[in-house]
């Protein structure tokens, strides 16, 4: 029954040159909804180990003010 599921692949798992670093924002807001929200590990792909280093640098960044806390609010 779900054998046509083909399981993914963490794109760090896979490409061992990429770095989750707090310093590169542009990189992490593709791991950020449009609200703001951290998106969870089931949308993105990532393996557990890297959503938490993910989500660590993305909270890091919001403390050093290179990320917003909140998205932007609708009009």
């Amino acid at each position: 029954m779900f054998e046509d599921r083909r399981k993914r692949i963490c794109m760090f798992c896979k490409d061992q040159d990429s770095t989750i670093s707090y310093l590169s924002p542009k990189f992490l807001r593709r791991y950020i909804s449009d609200r703001g929200k951290i998106i969870p590990r089931r949308y993105t792909g990532v393996c557990a180990k890297h959503q938490r280093k993910v989500s660590r640098a993305i909270k890091i960044a919001r403390e050093m003010s290179l990320l917003p806390y909140v998205g932007r609010a609708p009009r």
